[in-house]
């Protein structure tokens, strides 16, 4: 019966910690850019666009291709971040859990 209190109140912990990483998750942002910074694109690191900024050098409308590009590369480059910075936060919110073998958490 001890090791059942011990377990209920080490899964009472995660779920405060994976709930605090949850919140962290809608306040993280992160950006990427593209152009050498013409474009900018911000995401939580939940994956929802805060923000693009575009240079307005580089709206021409006789190639929209270019800025169609550069929006890409900006919000993929910014949505590897996110990913990391997820993973990071995530791994923060479970560090010092004590899982059984061979038991992990999805991130």
């Amino acid at each position: 019966m001890k090791d059942l209190m011990g377990l209920m109140k080490q899964a009472q912990a995660m779920q405060e910690k994976m709930a605090e990483a949850q919140a962290a998750l809608d306040e993280a942002q992160v950006t990427g850019e593209s152009g050498g910074g013409m474009v900018a694109v911000t995401l939580t690191a939940k994956g929802d666009m805060k923000a693009l900024r575009i240079d307005p050098t580089m709206i021409d409308p006789s190639e929209p291709e270019i800025l169609e590009d550069l929006i890409l590369a900006a919000h993929n480059e910014a949505r590897r971040k996110a990913e990391d910075k997820q993973k990071e936060l995530m791994q923060d919110a479970t560090s010092g859990l004590q899982l059984p073998p061979g038991m992990s958490l999805p991130f």
